[in-house]
């Protein structure tokens, strides 16, 4: 595609993006964008579960944490690009918005410009949202000690 590429790692930076943005925060972004492009469903948003594992102590044996509620969906750009999107939840309309989303980064006229306007401040807002949790979670955090006794 004329030159343009993107690692992997970026890409898994937008669509970790995409998969953790708050629903309205997406959507009043891309109405902002004002775009709408030609796109064919190649897998229309459908939703499934999806088996979650685990580790004890994030190290040990995995072992099956329960089910959750998964929805994909697949489309293809005029152009040719693939856009993709897995999501937590049964939100079929911002499934198919964030595999056009990816389909658009992919695409070198949109890439710089969604990066600026969509991806990095949806992420600064989900960094702030993580950071106002955990100054949240500071302030009631408990600090155990355990006294020894000096007649051993």
């Amino acid at each position: 595609m004329d030159g343009f590429s993107f690692t992997q790692s970026q890409r898994q930076r937008w669509m970790a993006v995409l998969a953790h943005c708050l629903p309205a925060e997406l959507q009043s972004h891309w109405q902002a964008l004002g775009l709408s492009p030609d796109y064919t469903l190649i897998r229309p948003a459908e939703s499934g579960l999806t088996q979650i594992q685990a580790r004890a102590g994030a190290s040990g044996q995995r072992f099956f944490l329960g089910d959750a509620t998964l929805t994909r969906a697949v489309v293809r750009l005029s152009g040719g690009a693939y856009g993709y999107s897995y999501l937590l939840g049964r939100d079929k309309a911002r499934a198919e918005r964030c595999a056009v989303i990816d389909a658009l980064l992919q695409t070198p006229s949109y890439h710089e410009m969604l990066m600026q306007r969509l991806i990095n401040p949806l992420d600064a807002l989900r960094r702030e949202r993580l950071s106002q949790r955990a100054r949240a979670v500071a302030t009631s955090r408990v600090d155990f000690f355990t006294l020894v006794r000096g007649d051993n």
